[in-house]
């Protein structure tokens, strides 16, 4: 998926990610659990960790938090078609409300392992002291690069030396992972699940659906950060230079093509667009990513790889590259440059994480005040509607070491009720901000980060937790309203994958099952290798296994049902 750029930072919701993998660190892993008592997995059921499953019915009802919604704010944008609310305002000082009384800490100390896209703040800095101060606990950040966060996540949960809080990505959830998460790390339930919850008002204002994520080994474990419904992958362009030429957005893959070759201009270092294959697996309907993969068609599950969507995908981003509109060093395989090539004008359409729209507003709001980013509407494979899968409700959480004894637990609670205030508290504005004067002053009512502020006012506490997903740029809001009507329009062809919402882990025995299908589509769309061996790599993949796991799912199916 596109690159993962971090948090975005006004509604601590991150931008989706590529998928990484990390052999070694999960095999490590894999020698760290396997050695003991048997661990449980995902199923109600209590099979064992290499069966996999989830948890459903009765059982997932009976540890979820109950949901009590935030009246914090109202915001400017309303909620519709299931689009994350926005707010376009900042409220002044006086108005900000307050969600937390008092300190909520007790002067415990905690160890935080998170990651980090960007130069890591000072182990002091004053930021840190500033919210340490107001959650009156110290935690001290272990933060990594998010860019190898895998090998070193691994590595770590392979030892004894675990933080007391550490945060995993679903993307890097392979191997045996979830038995990991399983062994090494706290049930929340006895703290949070039902009325408990309230105890804690902020982490109960979360969405249920994220909370129904953060069930693992049958327990509630994680401490979810909930994600936007259409945020995985949003096919950017220039609205600012189509305008200047007058080109039309594309409204077909036909029509798409066709402005691609108008646009492209090798002479003149300009070329239409970087590597589009995650949008043309939208644009054709293909079912989502690992676990929600699967289709039911006349009553069998059908796989992502099955579908004709998926080879007319590769067929479409294919023709792209045969024609030479896609920048040289994205078919190079350079993807991390992306950005940079479409803000310096080399290339005119992208498909990146939702963070992007902000991120590269906010990076050319000097350099280039013309500069405008804009979502492009998706569309079907004959122009008409896109059929769109809602994306997952979470896809990060953090985790308590089990090790930690109740009341330290209940204090890192508080703590995490504290960090996921909502937008328009007291408590939001200093953890996305920090002190009024030293890292931002407020300019026209809107606060503005200080060239200190720039630097230790990153997103390292909302890899804890975060409240629910907003879309809040009050120095930039036509951002909002543009993301915002951007979700509106396409939250009208959304629908639920089949196993929405279900923190589903696979045996381990099919857990790298689709992994190759990775490197192959990027050698089909590149001319390195053709349909047919797609086509011949689907009839491996069913031997290979595909078959089973279609049957294993099935089976969860008629257990749990679906997430529709």
């Amino acid at each position: 998926m596109p690159n993962f750029q971090g948090p975005d930072h006004a509604s601590g919701r991150p931008s989706p990610h590529s998928r990484r993998t990390f052999i070694a660190g999960a095999a490590a892993v894999t020698a760290a659990v396997a050695g003991g008592a048997p661990l449980l997995s995902g199923c109600s059921s209590g099979e064992s960790t290499n069966r996999g499953g989830t948890t459903g019915g009765k059982d997932l009802k009976e540890l979820l938090p109950a949901h009590v919604a935030s009246r914090a704010s109202d915001p400017d944008i309303p909620s519709r078609n299931g689009s994350s609310p926005g707010f376009t305002r900042a409220p002044e000082p006086g108005d900000l409300a307050v969600s937390v009384r008092g300190k909520p800490g007790s002067g415990g100390t905690y160890t935080a392992f998170t990651p980090l896209w960007g130069t890591p703040p000072p182990k002091d800095a004053a930021y840190y002291r500033a919210v340490n101060k107001a959650l009156g606990a110290e935690i001290r950040w272990q933060t990594q690069d998010g860019n190898t966060y895998g090998e070193k996540l691994s590595a770590v949960l392979a030892s004894d030396g675990i933080a007391d809080i550490v945060c995993i990505p679903q993307w890097e959830m392979q191997g045996r992972i979830h038995g990991a998460i399983s062994a090494k790390f706290a049930d929340l339930g006895p703290y949070l699940s039902g009325d408990k919850v309230k105890k804690y008002p902020n982490l109960a204002a979360i969405p249920t659906a994220a909370w129904q994520m953060s069930v693992f080994g049958g327990k509630l474990r994680g401490l979810p950060m909930p994600a936007r419904p259409l945020g995985g992958v949003v096919p950017f362009y220039r609205q600012d230079l189509f305008e200047k030429e007058g080109w039309e957005v594309p409204d077909s893959p036909d029509a798409f093509l066709a402005l691609a070759k108008e646009i492209t201009r090798p002479t003149s270092k300009r070329w239409a667009c970087e590597d589009m294959w995650w949008s043309a697996q939208i644009i054709f309907g293909c079912p989502p990513e690992k676990p929600y993969y699967w289709t039911e068609r006349d009553g069998k599950l059908v796989h992502k790889v099955e579908t004709d969507a998926w080879l007319e995908a590769l067929e479409w981003t294919r023709k792209l590259y045969a024609a030479g509109v896609v920048h040289p060093d994205a078919v190079a395989g350079k993807a991390n440059d992306a950005a940079a090539r479409f803000t310096s004008g080399q290339s005119l359409m992208m498909n990146d994480g939702d963070a992007k729209w902000y991120g590269l507003t906010f990076e050319q709001a000097a350099a280039n005040p013309d500069f405008r980013i804009q979502g492009m509407d998706f569309f079907g494979p004959g122009g008409g509607d896109p059929v769109l899968y809602q994306g997952a409700p979470a896809s990060l959480w953090s985790f308590l070491n089990k090790e930690l004894p109740k009341e330290r637990i209940e204090e890192c609670l508080a703590l995490a009720d504290f960090i996921a205030a909502p937008y328009g508290t007291r408590e939001q504005r200093l953890v996305d901000y920090g002190t009024e004067g030293e890292h931002y002053t407020l300019k026209d009512g809107v606060p503005v980060k200080t060239e200190k502020g720039v630097k230790e006012v990153m997103d390292t506490y909302r890899f804890i937790v975060s409240a629910e997903a907003s879309v809040a740029y009050p120095d930039h809001p036509q951002v909002v309203k543009d993301y915002c009507g951007w979700m509106q329009r396409m939250g009208a062809h959304m629908r639920k994958p089949l196993f929405y919402g279900m923190q589903i882990q696979e045996p381990t025995r099919y857990a790298s099952l689709y992994t190759p299908f990775e490197d192959l589509a990027k050698d089909v769309v590149r001319g390195r290798k053709s349909l047919r061996d797609a086509q011949r790599a689907v009839t491996d993949w069913r031997k290979g296994g595909g078959d089973k796991l279609r049957d294993w799912y099935a089976e969860l199916l008629e257990k749990n049902g679906s997430g529709v």
